[in-house]
């Protein structure tokens, strides 16, 4: 198993003026291991195919990635964003399945 040092991404939605929402994101470094690593190519009928991983990633979770962990969005692996598909709560860890590319 390997290790991993990261960034999670967390995204909630904050009002900053009368009726004008926006998303506000927080970027907190989690360390912990790289359970599963795997990568597919969907062929789809774009010019360029679509790479998703379907990577699972355990980190030790602090008691803000215990309280917020619905508002995890994405992961900095291997210098990309990737998006956070499900999150497992398996005390004292977080268990996050990665999928596509995060464009948010």
């Amino acid at each position: 198993m390997s290790k991993f040092s990261g960034s999670v991404g967390y995204v909630s939605t904050v009002e900053t003026k009368p009726g004008v929402w926006e998303d506000s994101v927080t970027e907190l470094h989690y360390t912990g291991d790289l359970i599963r690593n795997t990568n597919r190519v969907q062929t789809t009928d774009k010019v360029n195919d679509d790479i998703t991983i379907s990577n699972e990633i355990s980190i030790v979770a602090d008691p803000y990635a215990n309280q917020n962990f619905q508002s995890m969005r994405y992961v900095i692996f291997k210098g990309a964003k990737w998006k956070i598909t499900s999150v497992e709560v398996s005390f004292p860890r977080l268990i996050l399945t990665i999928g596509g590319v995060y464009n948010g």
